[in-house]
């Protein structure tokens, strides 16, 4: 699909991959939608690119259904969809207290907030999206929209404390395929990209010996993925109509040890 002149949606794109893959978009020509919690900085990128700022919160139906609304008021029911809006939480599934060694029950809520944010959010926003894309006029090939997925390495090789995140990303992976089949008939493209260890918000938090210590873990190259590279890897996934149902590791060829 031609990007240019097309409506785009990406959530999570006040910052970090969701962020770089609204500007690469924009500068590709598309008319793009910036989804996020975050009003401020949802409402500097959206201007940054000339796209407009719709503010979510994917755990909830009416406000998906406002955001997209705002959306298509302003550019018309979108042709793509790429869903960046996550959460990243760690928590071992029993714990011991650092004094005493006692056992520590494991925190549900995290392991809801994780499922409720990256799977049942993520599934939230592909039923919007594809409700309104399959009546579009088809474009070349029969082609009516895609939607490109983000779930993650660790849901192939999660570490310790990652059972709540790793489950979350492995649903989304699982759930490409059957949604891919789903919509087959329709003419929507369903395919999914699994990050390994990028320098978004979170990690650029952390000391910078500890980003030099996960990126030596890289085989090649030795280093941090950058966000610009998600943005362009979900760029070719949008162009190439022939790739569907695809989940594509974006990772340096790293294999995450237990810890």
């Amino acid at each position: 699909m031609d990007v240019n002149g097309v409506a785009a949606v990406v959530t999570g794109a006040a910052s970090g991959l969701g962020e770089a893959t609204a500007r690469e978009l924009g500068r590709r020509g598309a008319k793009v939608a910036v989804l996020d919690r975050d009003a401020g900085r949802g409402e500097q990128v959206a201007s940054e690119i000339g796209g407009v700022f719709c503010e979510v919160d994917v755990t909830s139906d009416d406000k998906v259904k406002q955001a997209f609304a705002k959306a298509r008021a302003a550019h018309g029911q979108e042709r793509i969809l790429v869903n960046c809006a996550g959460v990243a939480n760690a928590a071992k599934t029993v714990a011991r207290d650092k004094e005493t060694k006692a056992a520590k029950f494991y925190p549900m809520q995290q392991f809801e907030l994780a499922i409720q944010i990256n799977l049942i959010g993520t599934f939230r926003c592909i039923a919007n999206a594809a409700y309104g894309m399959v009546d579009l006029e088809p474009l070349a090939e029969g082609e009516k929209g895609v939607i490109i997925n983000t779930a993650s390495v660790a849901a192939e090789d999660g570490q310790i404390g990652q059972a709540a995140y790793s489950a979350s990303k492995g649903g989304v992976l699982a759930m490409a395929l059957p949604i891919a089949r789903d919509l087959m008939n329709e003419g929507v493209r369903v395919n999914t990209i699994l990050p390994g260890v990028f320098k978004t918000p979170m990690v650029a938090m952390m000391p910078p010996n500890v980003q030099d210590a996960l990126g030596a873990q890289v085989p090649f190259p030795k280093r941090l993925g950058q966000a610009e590279e998600y943005a362009r890897l979900a760029c070719f996934l949008i162009d190439n109509v022939y790739r569907n149902a695809a989940s594509v590791r974006l990772d340096g060829g790293i294999r995450m040890a237990p810890r």
